[in-house]
């Protein structure tokens, strides 16, 4: 028997100082702790010829937005892949097209990949999550595929923390919020650093209401989670969303300029670009007066870095960056040539959002509406989407339709309006 990884899979290296980094980087790939593509760099550093280490590696520099980084361990990665065994070889294959935006025959190679390998978790892990592949798929039911997908595994997991965290939070974004709690809760039971536990256990906070509970839960797992960890940024924009829907408005805004702020957050890029415009509109909802700066420097950061349209997720906040900086021009180009699955929906949020940034609510809601229905296909999470909710409701309160609004989110979000209400100003 050889060396194996932490779910038996045996490894093609002899090296046990390569097997042990390669678990280490794993571990920190899954949990979202500091270091990952640090480990996976010792670990082909240790035996230069082994071909998964240098896959992952080239897959961790990708999830810390650092593709360019990427394509010198992919390429290892296939010169080496002849002498790997065949569940590396697929596993090879399948990030190989993750790493260049074949995300569709991705997913498919994993089913097939899956019913072979069953306890492949890294295999597994890109299909995972609101922004895995199938979160991105921009496909109606993507939630219930979600679930359906990760609960046949459940035999061969057990009570593996990686497998309840990614479990929970797909029973999670459909309302199956005690299974999610029992399986959050024992995931974070035994492994309490992986920051991805914990993010998921805000967002159970966040769907049961509970925002005070939610906000020192949060606090206080962060105070020992390093700014270079992967979660860093978007559980501070949980703090700060918290923070501001609990009146503690200066610390919001100190959390945005110390941990969200495209001058201060190191990445990934796609947090950065989200949670930043997401913030800022939220804000502003709530009550703020608008901040052009903010606004403009955000605007800027997307266009740096999604500047075309292609991932519905992405060019929602980009959309709306652009609506809220007053740059018409960069909005012009989105409306005119939309890319990607969920192309049909930018246009109209496009002009949606331009009318809630010049004032004119009617137009904002008769374009961003009828978008709610479906508006999981774009991605992300429940929490994230009720940008649109949260905009189609301010847009008829400030219309002078407050009764008309409060209906609306009351039977959308009943959850959000607990403790010190909807945090939308004229509600």
């Amino acid at each position: 028997m050889g060396l194996q990884d932490r779910y038996g899979n045996e490894l093609a290296t002899q090296s046990i100082a390569a097997r042990d980094a390669y678990l280490a980087g794993v571990e920190s790939l899954m949990a979202a702790t500091p270091g990952m593509d640090a480990a996976f760099q010792k670990s082909v550093e240790a035996d230069e010829n082994f071909a998964l280490g240098h896959i992952s590696l080239a897959r961790a520099k990708q999830l810390l937005g650092r593709g360019h980084e990427a394509k010198a361990p992919l390429a290892r990665a296939k010169e080496l892949a002849a002498g790997a065994s065949p569940r590396e070889q697929s596993q090879i294959a399948i990030f190989e097209k993750i790493l260049t935006g074949q995300g569709a025959a991705a997913l498919d190679a994993i089913h097939v990949h899956m019913k072979e390998w069953p306890r492949d978790a890294m295999a597994l892990a890109p299909a995972t999550s609101v922004f895995g592949l199938i979160g991105f798929s921009g496909k109606t039911g993507r939630e219930v595929d979600q679930l359906a997908l990760l609960e046949p595994f459940e035999k061969h997991y057990g009570d593996d923390w990686w497998y309840r965290t990614q479990l929970a939070f797909a029973q999670i974004e459909l309302q199956k919020l005690d299974e999610g709690q029992r399986n959050i809760d024992a995931a974070l039971d035994a492994f309490p650093k992986s920051a991805h536990a914990a993010h998921i256990r805000g967002h159970l906070f966040y769907e049961l209401g509970e925002r005070e509970t939610g906000l020192t839960f949060l606090t206080d797992w962060m105070k020992d989670y390093s700014r270079d960890g992967l979660m860093h940024v978007h559980n501070s924009w949980h703090l700060a969303l918290w923070s501001m829907e609990t009146g503690r408005m200066e610390d919001a805004w100190r959390i945005y300029d110390e941990a969200l702020s495209p001058a201060v957050a190191w990445g990934p890029q796609i947090n950065v670009a989200t949670d930043c415009v997401a913030f800022l509109a939220r804000a502003e909802m709530a009550g703020e007066a608008r901040q052009p700066g903010r606004w403009r420097e955000i605007a800027d950061y997307n266009t740096k870095w999604f500047g075309r349209s292609g991932l519905g997720f992405v060019d929602m906040h980009t959309v709306l960056a652009y609506a809220m900086a007053g740059d018409g021009a960069a909005l012009a180009k989105f409306i005119e040539a939309p890319k990607g699955a969920t192309a049909d929906m930018l246009q109209p949020m496009a002009r949606g959002f331009e009318a809630y940034a010049q004032g004119d609510w009617a137009r904002a809601i008769s374009e961003i509406e009828p978008l709610l229905a479906t508006h999981e296909r774009l991605g992300g999470s429940r929490a994230q989407r009720d940008l649109l909710e949260y905009l189609v409701t301010s847009a008829m309160a400030k219309a002078g339709r407050a009764a008309e609004a409060r209906a609306m989110i009351e039977k959308r979000r009943p959850q959000n309006g607990k403790g010190k209400g909807f945090p939308l100003a004229g509600l």
